[in-house]
């Protein structure tokens, strides 16, 4: 077989191939074992009838498309390998010559990878921002600690108030009739928490223990129950017990209750103040980083196939459909439930797919352009960490690797340290 290669712009190439006729010839082997099973000769038992046979009844051309797809995917991969092709998408194929005996000839056009034109890299003039941690941020997260070790008082001599929880029987009625899903019973609720319909909780406001109360509401335009969208409906709901949150105090107990090294107050809030700050420095870090390499993105130039963009969106619904798994839904029941379809999904997907592709595409131009490679320690470290995020133990995780689990670890070190490197290099 002999093959040549054609550049026809910065994302896709032609392939020539002349295929031995041998190597057609043993297509059509394969193509009439595959398909004599489903062919019927009169004269003939089903499966029984000789591969001539079938061409003079049906054409010489009956088992060529078979033939083709049988040899084809060994000797596009070889072609593949040949010229260094790194393929996106399905190839377009247009045969020139097919025949018993003959030299099988035929083209194909593919996407693939693109080229990237890199613009400026280096020295770039980026802003650094970092938060200052103030007084107001460390009385806030606190509050935020107090309010985590807060307790719930039963409240018998006032009525509900905002903030407070409330329990409740409630019972939903469109007109006189009772709705589904419009019940409960010994239902906690924060009154102002929004968990209810808008109004809902603001009517509980002012009534007491044992009391019966008709709460009016109208159901959002956009509800996910189609019968109730836009409705307005009573509540029955009865006030079987009100409870007020108890706030610590701010003192040496509650601190040796909620933290590990703080004593007293101002160790605490000392350790507060260095918690905010290393949250600080870390976001800044990560804006910082994200906008060294937007603007490398926005300085290169690359012309991506769609393919790979639809392939990232794929990745993306992908996670997605995890993530709902892990909280006991369905993906599609996930779609009734908002109203959306599959395909509202992907275009809402596509911007930040095609940005994820660019900046994927552009930090590899700058790892080739610079010759970054990991390390052996560099990507002992990445496994690491990969491993403590996972709470897995190192060595037991390694032993599980594959060569190819290797090489992914060793590209990721490689990533990681292409990114360093820009923002080094950044001003």
């Amino acid at each position: 077989m002999t093959t040549t290669f054609e550049k026809l712009s910065s994302n896709k190439v032609k392939l020539g191939f002349v295929v031995e006729p041998e190597k057609f010839d043993e297509g059509l082997k394969k193509a009439y074992n595959k398909m004599k099973g489903r062919i019927s000769i009169p004269g003939f038992r089903k499966g029984k009838a000789p591969m001539k046979v079938i061409e003079n009844h049906y054409g010489e051309g009956v088992f060529y498309e078979e033939a083709l797809d049988a040899i084809f995917p060994e000797i596009y991969q070889a072609a593949l390998k040949e010229h260094d092709v790194q393929v996106v998408d399905r190839p377009e194929l247009d045969v020139e010559q097919i025949g018993r005996g003959k030299e099988l000839k035929f083209t194909v056009e593919v996407f693939v990878r693109p080229d990237v034109e890199l613009g400026d890299y280096k020295k770039l003039g980026i802003v650094k921002t970092v938060d200052e941690v103030t007084d107001d941020d460390v009385n806030a997260e606190i509050e935020r600690a107090r309010d985590r070790s807060a307790r719930w008082v039963e409240i018998t001599d006032r009525p509900a108030k905002l903030d407070d929880q409330v329990n409740i029987d409630y019972a939903g009625f469109d007109g006189d009739e009772q709705f589904d899903g419009g019940t409960a019973q010994n239902h906690e609720l924060v009154l102002g928490s929004g968990s209810f319909i808008p109004g809902f909780e603001e009517q509980l406001v002012g009534h007491s223990v044992g009391e019966d109360v008709e709460v009016n509401v109208t159901f959002p335009e956009q509800y996910h129950a189609e019968n109730l969208a836009g409705k307005p409906v009573v509540f029955k709901v009865k006030i079987n017990g009100i409870r007020e949150k108890e706030m610590p105090a701010l003192d040496d107990d509650f601190v040796t209750e909620v933290s590990e090294t703080a004593n007293n107050v101002e160790e605490y809030k000392a350790e507060i103040r260095a918690n905010l700050e290393k949250a600080a420095d870390q976001r800044g870090e990560t804006a910082f980083e994200n906008e060294v390499i937007e603007t490398v993105c926005e300085n290169a130039k690359v012309d991506i196939p769609d393919a790979m963009i639809e392939d990232q969106i794929d990745s993306m619904l992908r996670d997605m459909e995890l993530r709902m798994m892990y909280q006991g839904m369905k993906l599609d029941d996930y779609f009734k439930y908002t109203g959306q379809t599959r395909e509202q999904v992907r275009d809402m997907y596509r911007d930040s797919a095609k940005e994820r592709v660019l900046s994927q595409l552009v930090l590899e131009a700058v790892k080739k352009a610079e010759d970054i490679k990991a390390t052996d320690e560099e990507t002992e470290a990445e496994m690491a960490r990969y491993a403590e995020q996972n709470k897995m133990e190192l060595d037991k995780f390694k032993e599980n690797l594959s060569d190819g689990d290797k090489e992914y670890f060793a590209e990721a070190a490689a990533m990681r340290k292409t990114i360093d490197f820009l923002k080094a290099n950044a001003e």
